[in-house]
């Protein structure tokens, strides 16, 4: 038997082996093995700094190469991506940050069209928080939904569980809980499209 899904996981935390890698990886353990699992570390992909071309020359892009190349062909080959990044001031972190922008590179490189090959994925997000307030991660969701928003993605939501030091999620039986749901909808079809009944998991410590 074989799945057209892949998961494409991007991790993006400046701690290997953080409490949102550790989620995300509960919630991994959910997907039939059939689907396709590849996870990335950001840190270990350094990208180089993004340089706004648009409005240069032709506003073109040349066909990334190390570190880009790696991670654009790893993007464009999944069906799902699904950011992990704790809340960091609010938002994803640094890398994670990082790594969208390239996007907007990637989107003018000439040949097959990313923006069009974006549409036919769907974004998920998953991220442990340090407070005992869940909505300051609004930021942080709404950079990731109005992204896929923006390129007409599914959205499959954002996964939160509340963890400050390392392990600590795993010792939140509703967040796990939360986690082994968290993908059902990519088992049984398609995330929701954006504009469509999303799964938004938000929720507090």
């Amino acid at each position: 038997m074989h799945s057209s899904r892949s998961f494409l996981f991007v991790l993006g935390s400046s701690r290997p082996d953080g409490n949102s890698e550790a989620l995300a990886r509960r919630a991994a353990a959910t997907l039939p093995a059939v689907v396709a699992q590849r996870w990335v570390r950001l840190s270990d992909h350094p990208l180089p700094r993004f340089e706004d071309l648009r409005h240069t020359g032709t506003g073109l892009y040349e066909e990334p190469d190390g570190n880009a190349g790696t991670l654009r062909q790893a993007t464009r080959e999944a069906t799902d991506i699904v950011i992990v990044s704790p809340l960091y001031w609010y938002s994803v972190s640094a890398e994670v940050k990082l790594y969208l922008d390239h996007w907007s590179g990637w989107m003018r490189v000439p040949g097959p069209r990313f923006t069009e090959e974006m549409r036919e994925k769907s974004l998920w997000g998953v991220t442990a928080y340090a407070s005992a307030d869940a909505s300051l991660a609004d930021p942080l969701i709404g950079t990731l939904r109005n992204t896929a928003d923006y390129l007409r993605m599914g959205w499959g939501g954002v996964l939160l569980a509340n963890g400050t030091r390392p392990g600590q999620v795993l010792e939140d039986g509703d967040a796990l809980d939360r986690a082994a749901r968290f993908f059902a909808p990519a088992v049984v079809g398609a995330a929701a499209p954006v504009g469509g009944a999303g799964t938004l998991s938000r929720v507090g410590p």
